[in-house]
């Protein structure tokens, strides 16, 4: 605890009666603490900031607990499925394809917010449009075009763009046949943003008090920087500094000072 910026914050904490249950559970246990034997207990905002905690102090590794908490939900999706046959796509599609390409893109980073709401979305979509063909009496192997007009059709239509790349996985992957469901056309602008509009919007930015303080300081970042949204919406305040008078923020490794 003793590396801990705050111990005395800490050990109030640690003292509540509501981290009593699993602080006792853990002290029962003869094995040594470890993210294992914290994933047996009862999942929780409690047992996250408590795991949070020993990871602070050095008691336990640091360890991407999004991307934990999204294979294991992948896992119970895929194994929920009754169909051998959908839940052979469904891993395939989940497992190997998304959770895979996510794993490639992390490197030694965590996943962020943004990385887990969109593998979500996709599985999601992949789930409910199986379910859909399932209501009908299809497959993906018997699906056709005018039965995925009908789908697109539908009233309560939901995640169309990511329902199009699941279907153009399963094409592409043999799973689907005869049937196209086309990209949205990005109708934004195509060229490089040009140098005095590109001033002009810094100076809204910074002159407008119309518009909220975070939309204007992560505008000037994306502007300034060419900071991307997943990376602007993962700052936290340990990642800003103020010294003599000027602002730092570590966009990197080391701290960047705005212009």
């Amino acid at each position: 605890m003793t590396s801990i910026d705050r111990p005395v914050t800490a050990v109030a904490w640690l003292s509540r009666p509501v981290v009593a249950r699993p602080m006792k559970e853990i002290a029962a246990d003869q094995r040594a603490v470890t993210h294992d034997v914290l994933d047996e207990l009862t999942a929780g905002k409690t047992l996250d900031h408590l795991r949070a905690v020993l990871v602070a102090g050095g008691i336990l590794p640091d360890r991407d607990e999004r991307l934990v908490k999204l294979e294991r939900r992948t896992s119970r999706t895929v194994a929920s499925r009754d169909d051998h046959e959908e839940r052979a796509i469904l891993h395939r599609y989940a497992v190997w394809h998304h959770l895979r390409r996510l794993r490639g893109r992390l490197g030694v980073g965590h996943t962020t917010h943004l990385q887990m709401a969109n593998v979500r979305s996709h599985i999601t979509a992949a789930v409910n449009f199986l379910d859909w063909l399932s209501s009908r009496g299809l497959t993906l192997t018997t699906c056709t075009q005018p039965d995925l007009d009908q789908w697109k059709a539908g009233e309560d239509l939901s995640y169309r763009d990511q329902t199009g790349h699941f279907i153009r996985w399963a094409t592409k992957n043999r799973l689907a046949k005869g049937m196209t469901f086309g990209a949205e056309r990005w109708q934004g602008p195509v060229g490089p943003h040009d140098s005095e509009g590109r001033w002009d919007d810094a100076r809204r930015l910074l002159h407008d008090a119309t518009l909220t303080t975070a939309d204007r300081v992560a505008g000037l970042l994306l502007l300034f920087y060419a900071q991307r949204l997943s990376t602007i919406s993962s700052l936290t305040v340990d990642q800003v500094t103020e010294a003599n008078g000027r602002v730092s923020i570590q966009l990197g490794t080391s701290p960047d000072r705005p212009a």
